[in-house]
């Protein structure tokens, strides 16, 4: 009997890998895929699932996120992330984590030489300065088109707070 069912399984399986279904080789990561591997991200990622974001951030977008490293988490006022990350400030955590978000791709070449300011997914405006580098209000885009799956990446060197 166990064998009958592991053949009408690998039966299903190769049909559906035949019709497209179903796929052999894994598709490009997400951008929380990416962000959960590249190891500097750690305390945006428990927020972004603290937020219940990470389905959002797993959605076709695309989208550009512009995202802290754990460093920048580190350097808000002691306590700030323990406290966000309590489930009674789940729509403060959100705010903050959407405000990263800009819908669309947009590429530092899409950036360079203007200023702007821009809708985030929060609803407010985000400003960004691409004539020296590139600058989202305060903080720096230390490393800029890391891309994903479903949109693209630039890591900043401080938390934006709306």
């Amino acid at each position: 009997m166990k064998i009958r069912n592991l053949l009408k399984a690998s039966v299903v399986a190769a049909a559906l890998a035949v019709s497209g279904c179903a796929s052999i080789a894994p598709s490009d990561p997400d951008i929380v895929e990416v962000a959960q591997s590249a190891g500097s991200f750690n305390t945006l990622v428990a927020a972004v699932s603290a937020a219940d974001l990470v389905d959002t951030l797993k959605s076709d977008g695309p989208f550009t996120v512009f995202a802290p490293t754990d460093e920048a988490f580190a350097a808000l006022p002691e306590g700030t992330v323990e406290t966000l990350l309590k489930p009674e400030n789940k729509d403060q955590l959100t705010a903050i984590l959407t405000y990263h978000v800009i819908p669309g791709k947009v590429m530092a070449a899409d950036l360079a030489g203007k200023r702007l300011s821009v809708a985030t997914v929060n609803g407010a405006e985000v400003h960004v300065d691409g004539r020296n580098g590139v600058k989202v209000e305060q903080a720096n885009v230390i490393s800029a088109d890391v891309e994903a799956s479903n949109g693209v990446i630039h890591v900043i060197d401080s938390v934006l707070l709306p």
